[in-house]
């Protein structure tokens, strides 16, 4: 069996980070956003990664709602569209967090790189979970070109432990994760605490994504259940970075450690 971590960020300006609030300003009701808030959706880029399947699927929201705030999203992003200039100033942003090694922040050109997905993969007992801990603290640190920031924590195997150091732990945001649908629910507060605190947090980590999918959904019958509800959950990670980058002028990192068969 082996293990795989996950880390991905990004970088983008004040202007585009735009509240979903803002929906208000082209004829959505404030109660039609604040259902779409109550399920981690707090940004108007947010509404058009989310498939209008999921928004009908928001209690109170009808299809002709969800057309409408589709068209009124797509309004304010004006198709999305942005230069290439545009694109290459957000890279130049791009960060590293130091992995606590030396050697291993040379291998990966510095440490782990914002605005991209590492990924990291080994047998049981390799040290995953502790470069998960130990990022914990690295990512608080402040250097030349990174501010420093708090961390989530989301736990499904309850690997935190046997971390003394009060100050650090201070900064870490704590949950532990007892089914695949709670750690679905999680993320919605995770959603809501980024949009709440913005530039904050700086470091999500599961640890781990895929252990919990492996306990409700066994066997080969519920493979293909299982493997949909993986995709959904990937995609909603992809919503918290969006979130996560849009803040103003800051960068965050995920960390996820996922385990496969």
């Amino acid at each position: 069996m082996y293990t795989f971590l996950f880390f991905k960020c990004g970088y983008f300006k004040v202007d585009f980070f735009q509240d979903v609030e803002l929906l208000q300003n082209y004829g959505i009701n404030m109660a039609d956003i604040k259902k779409l808030q109550a399920v981690g959706i707090c940004t108007v880029k947010g509404v058009m990664m989310t498939t209008k399947k999921r928004l009908v699927e928001v209690k109170g929201l009808s299809e002709a709602k969800v057309d409408k705030i589709k068209e009124a999203s797509c309004k304010i992003l004006k198709n999305g569209f942005v230069t290439a200039l545009e694109v290459c100033a957000r890279r130049k942003q791009c960060f590293k967090i130091s992995t606590g090694s030396l050697e291993f922040d040379k291998l990966l050109g510095g440490g782990i790189e914002s605005q991209s997905i590492t990924e990291v993969f080994g047998e049981f007992r390799t040290g995953k979970t502790q470069l998960s801990h130990t990022l914990c603290a690295t990512c608080q640190l402040p250097n030349e070109s990174y501010k420093g920031g708090k961390v989530i924590f989301i736990d499904t195997e309850n690997t935190l432990f046997n971390i003394e150091q009060e100050a650090m732990l201070e900064n870490v945001l704590y949950a532990r994760a007892y089914t695949s649908d709670h750690q679905m629910e999680l993320l919605d507060y995770v959603a809501a605490k980024l949009h709440e605190e913005l530039g904050v947090f700086k470091l999500l980590i599961v640890d781990s994504i895929m252990a919990l999918f492996r306990v409700d959904y066994s066997g080969r019958g519920e493979l293909a259940e299982r493997q949909q509800k993986l995709a959904q959950m990937m995609s909603r990670l992809q919503l918290e970075r969006t979130l996560i980058s849009q803040q103003d002028g800051y960068s965050a990192v995920h960390a996820h450690l996922n385990e496969y068969d």
